[in-house]
């Protein structure tokens, strides 16, 4: 679904990207760490369209980005910023489906069902301001799902909210997507998140970024906030991804367990 190929960027001189590759198979949900600056938001940027990379190719589908495509939804960590206040939560999810051709009825079923998912049918005519941020972050997600896109790119979704509010979102994305197949691709800094959420952990190096290592994640379909992590299996994962962050180099004994 998603080929990322031997991606490169700069901003004038300085070399943010160094030719990084990644692939994500369809319904998979793979997470991007990496040391803070190194590049995470502008390989989804690059993604998305919405910068034109220096080098190399991203493909969706099989088709060249060159443009922003029509077959993917971002979800952005600054919810505060990404929902129009002057609209309910209805609308502001129903608006991206005019893109689709959909008249205001079907616009509408399909924001309520969106909205349904996320637990939020009875939000429905509250405005941004009268939500609090987890609610605001769940209206953004909706959106997304309602879009119905082949590619779900999630940009620091969670960072925003407090820790329980992280946990719940966590718990809805996956749930959402592994209903929908939907193929993700999940930026974070958190690396506690990225094992939990993920089907793969990239970690990517200290900028100009490279991948430093496309680690499985075997923690099983069905995943609980208390009992994996808890999972030696966890552990033992977290403890590498979290020493690939800050530099060292991959454990060979790690990677057979996984």
């Amino acid at each position: 679904m998603l080929e990322i190929t031997d991606l490169v960027h700069s901003y004038g001189s300085h070399r943010v990207l160094d030719g990084v590759s990644i692939r994500a198979a369809e319904g998979e949900l793979v997470c991007v760490v990496g040391p803070s600056g190194c590049g995470k938001s502008t390989l989804l940027r690059s993604v998305a369209g919405l910068i034109r990379p220096t080098g190399g190719r991203v493909l969706i589908g099989g088709q060249p980005v060159d443009r922003i495509p029509d077959n993917l939804a971002v979800v952005f960590q600054d919810y505060s910023r990404s929902l129009y206040p002057w609209m309910t939560a209805a609308n502001n999810v129903a608006l991206p489906l005019r893109r689709r051709g959909l008249d205001r009825r079907r616009r509408r079923e399909a924001a309520m069902a969106a909205l349904d998912q996320v637990g939020l049918a009875d939000a429905a005519a509250k405005y941004p301001w009268e939500m609090s941020g987890g609610m605001q972050q769940r209206v953004s997600i909706a959106r997304a799902l309602a879009y119905r896109p082949s590619l779900l790119l999630m940009d620091e979704p969670f960072g925003s909210v407090d820790a329980q509010t992280r946990e719940d979102l966590e718990d809805l994305v996956l749930r959402v997507c592994a209903h929908h197949g939907m193929t993700t691709l999940l930026i974070t800094h958190d690396i506690d998140e990225s094992v939990y959420v993920g089907d793969r952990v990239i970690v990517l190096t200290r900028s100009p970024a490279r991948v430093a290592a496309d680690l499985p994640v075997d923690l099983g379909e069905s995943r609980d906030q208390i009992a994996t992590r808890q999972l030696d299996a966890f552990v033992r994962l977290r403890a590498e991804v979290g020493r690939l962050v800050r530099g060292g180099s991959p454990t060979s004994t790690v990677l057979e367990k996984q």
